[in-house]
């Protein structure tokens, strides 16, 4: 702890599924004097509730979430009349990611690996009304931003992971994500970032185009 303890520390919420990671955040913060925990949650839907209700500087965000995902929890943060800042804090470092965050008008984008002196700065600059971003993923961004995309690439088997290709498989049978959820084993929230996570990186709109272009391609198992 230093003297620099300011007249009103910024008040700060964490809305993250995993206890661990929160405890470790809380437990950064409480070193400082000028950053303070105003609350946590686990569940995107009750963050949403208490960051209405606290009203804190800032919101730190987990993109990837099984209930609901980073941005659609943003939208509603907004929707809601939530106007402090939106830093997204993510293990994802994809470009598409790190873009569609920012234009869904999140205020920076930091990922969990970084060293926790390094977030703590950014906090402070993110708190002081900054737009923060890993250091790691500046050229990236500069390089998404700079490129127009005018022509979106066409779909690659090769960009899944071996799970999305099996939820890409079961789409094309024509299985609901509860019965997709059932058959892997897994949760129905998990399935529905699985099937946002490969019509991004297939660069397809609907999971019916997914289906589609799956049988046309003949992709097998």
């Amino acid at each position: 702890m230093t003297d620099t303890t300011t007249e009103h520390p910024a008040t700060i919420l964490i809305i993250d599924d995993h206890p661990l990671l929160r405890r470790g955040v809380s437990q950064l913060l409480e070193l400082e004097d000028d950053l303070l925990l105003a609350g946590e949650a686990g569940d995107p839907r009750e963050g949403i509730r208490l960051a209405l209700e606290l009203d804190p500087d800032m919101v730190l965000l987990d993109l990837n979430m099984p209930q609901m995902d980073g941005i659609e929890t943003l939208k509603r943060l907004r929707d809601g009349g939530f106007a402090g800042r939106v830093v997204m804090f993510t293990v994802s470092d994809h470009e598409e990611d790190v873009v569609n965050a920012l234009r869904s008008g999140a205020d920076g984008y930091l990922l969990k690996d970084m060293d926790p002196d390094e977030m703590v700065r950014q906090l402070r600059q993110a708190s002081l009304g900054r737009m923060v971003i890993s250091e790691s993923l500046t050229a990236l961004l500069a390089e998404a931003l700079c490129s127009q995309r005018n022509q979106p690439a066409a779909p690659d088997i090769h960009s899944l992971t071996q799970r999305e290709r099996e939820i890409l498989l079961e789409l094309a049978a024509g299985l609901s994500n509860k019965m997709i959820a059932r058959k892997l084993e897994i949760t129905e929230g998990t399935v529905k970032v699985h099937v946002k996570h490969l019509l991004k990186k297939l660069n397809l709109r609907s999971r019916v185009e997914a289906a589609v272009w799956a049988v046309q391609e003949g992709i097998e198992r």
